[in-house]
């Protein structure tokens, strides 16, 4: 709940800080567009140009976002399996990433295409998405000599790293995520295409809950 809040929290001061210092500078890259306008039609093309700039903005806040809580939660998961011994823990949590990544590299791909990044920062991102888990379980396989999985330190370090991610991961997901799409006038127009929508959470939902067995 309190990292849920603080998500809440830097969601905010960013589209504070990017609204004061980004959106001059977007409004300079499309300024010629209305530059010859004149009356009703400059001050309608100028408000347009503003909504469209801010739900920019707001995809790619998004983005940063999630990719923040994915690569927390992508070291805490591989960290965990690099220092497992157990060969019988380690095959069920090999599955459960594959699917879990799987699932969050979907998820991100789509705030991407949102967010309408360059290729530099396209690629920016989605290497550190790759490259997290793989880093988790070096570093794991690492500290296996000297990391307890049971031991209080280990535990609370843990259990801090996981409950951050999470909560980021939920925030992000109901909020930004499903409301924007369940509130959005493609599925408000269409009870059925809502009523498969929640089907689809509620499935998903199941699932990763029962991934969270072995992960």
């Amino acid at each position: 709940m309190v990292a849920a809040v603080l998500t809440l929290m830097m969601d905010s001061f960013a589209m504070s800080y990017y609204r004061k210092h980004g959106m001059s500078e977007v409004e300079c890259e499309h300024g010629n567009q209305i530059e010859h306008g004149h009356g009703h039609s400059r001050g309608v093309g100028v408000k347009k140009l503003d909504e469209e700039a801010s739900k920019l903005l707001r995809y790619q806040i998004i983005a940063q976002v999630l990719e923040l809580g994915i690569v927390v939660h992508s070291v805490v998961i591989g960290l965990s399996m690099g220092a497992s011994q157990n060969a019988g823990t380690i095959r069920p949590l090999i599955a459960a990433i594959c699917f879990h990544q799987l699932f969050e590299g979907v998820g991100l791909g789509g705030c991407l295409l949102q967010a309408e990044y360059k290729a530099k920062m396209k690629a920016i991102m989605v290497f550190f998405f790759s490259v997290t888990t793989p880093f988790g379980i070096a570093l794991g396989i690492g500290l296996s000599h000297v990391y307890s999985d049971n031991s209080p330190a280990s535990l609370i370090v843990v259990g801090v790293l996981n409950a951050t991610s999470g909560g980021l991961l939920n925030y992000m997901a109901l909020v930004d995520l499903l409301a924007a799409d369940f509130m959005g006038t493609k599925l408000q127009s269409n009870m059925k295409l809502q009523m498969w929508a929640f089907i689809a959470v509620l499935l998903g939902v199941s699932g990763m809950s029962l991934m969270a067995k072995w992960a």
